[in-house]
């Protein structure tokens, strides 16, 4: 784990208080989605299947603002769509950072060079950067040449301007261990400061549907990862639990309200991932009136295979609170990668993209 110790103390104090006080459901991040438009149109995304006059909404830098002060996350995650595009993004930012969160804003890197004047660096802003893999292996997944290349040249410019950069990485079907080790001893070796990786999460919408991990594969490719990497000094942006999760020794069951969404909806139910689920119209109204027990693996279909962090990060946070000294174990020792496996398989289905919502979006949406 390379999480900057200022963040994980604010992270710990805010947890620690949410527990003081008897809350059960408390946001750890909020997933702020200013818009949906991108520039790239990925093989595992799920985000873009919209029409143009969605595509074309944006939310204001009243409403990004509002959307942080009603949540109140220690942590705000700008992903998208691509934010770079919003023109209103260095003033979203500012703002965010200026109320003291931690802004992590995700980006495919293909507008960093030229908007990078329009931010200043702080210990309350990352850009993190998107990167599947190696050259070959993330143009394929973003269906474009020379990505690549060119976010790696960004970041290699935010890292010379004294930003804090980090790469999420997200892991499809096909993957080797051999490979996706290269690939950290290439990134870290650039000098970002960790990686975020957890396996696609296969949006029903998403261009390709053959590219998506089942849960028991997906373990089994982090069990072989995470040995090979034994010694290398990779860092990894998430708590010591999560990764022991992904390597399929922790069975646990994710905390949708962990990561709460915003965008151009409204407060999107029940996660960040999940789009046809209806939207809140506050923070409130999401937190009250979502029926949470309809979600996550054994409960609801849409959520057979995910393990993605937005997910099972919180999870892990409030297991770390509760088992300190299993979370400073896995911390020391590393995931295990070999010996059982806890949890049964669970079996891959898939579902109709004409599915109808089971809860209806707000009028307009």
């Amino acid at each position: 784990m390379s999480i900057p110790l200022r963040q994980q103390l604010t992270v710990g104090w805010y947890v620690l208080r949410q527990k003081i006080a008897g809350v059960r459901r408390y946001p750890l991040v909020l997933m702020l989605e200013p818009l949906y438009r991108c520039n790239l149109a990925c093989a595992g995304c799920g985000k873009i299947d919209h029409p143009e006059e969605v595509l074309d909404k944006r939310l204001s830098v009243e409403e990004c603002v509002a959307a942080v002060e009603e949540c109140g996350a220690p942590i705000v995650s700008i992903p998208g769509g691509e934010p770079l595009l919003h023109k209103d993004m260095p003033r979203i930012v500012a703002e965010i950072v200026k109320r003291r969160k931690f802004v992590y804003l995700c980006t495919n890197a293909l507008l960093l060079k030229k908007r990078i004047d329009d931010y200043a660096p702080s210990p309350y802003l990352t850009f993190s950067v998107h990167l599947d893999g190696d050259r070959e292996r993330h143009d394929e997944m973003v269906s474009q040449a020379g990505v690549f290349d060119r976010a790696v040249e960004a970041i290699r410019i935010a890292l010379g301007r004294g930003f804090r950069v980090t790469v999420n990485c997200t892991l499809f079907e096909g993957e080797a261990p051999e490979r996706v080790a290269a690939f950290f001893d290439y990134v870290t070796g650039l000098g970002v400061e960790a990686i975020t990786v957890s396996p696609g999460f296969d949006y029903e919408r998403a261009p390709r549907q053959d590219v998506f991990l089942p849960r028991r594969t997906a373990h089994q490719l982090f069990r072989n990862i995470f040995r090979l990497g034994e010694g290398r000094g990779w860092a990894f942006n998430h708590s010591s639990l999560y990764l022991d999760f992904l390597a399929g020794n922790q069975d646990y069951r994710c905390t949708p309200w962990g990561n709460p969404t915003r965008n151009v909806f409204g407060w999107q139910r029940p996660c960040y991932l999940l789009v046809n689920e209806g939207h809140a119209q506050s923070y409130r109204a999401l937190m009250a009136e979502t029926e949470w027990d309809r979600y996550g693996t054994g409960r609801n279909p849409k959520c057979a295979q995910c393990m993605a962090h937005c997910g099972y990060e919180p999870t892990a946070v409030d297991d770390a609170l509760a088992h300190p000294i299993k979370a400073l174990r896995v911390a020391l020792r590393g995931p295990r990668t070999d010996g059982p496996m806890p949890g049964r398989p669970v079996p891959v289905i898939r579902l109709r993209i004409d599915e109808p919502a089971r809860v209806k979006p707000p009028a307009g949406s």
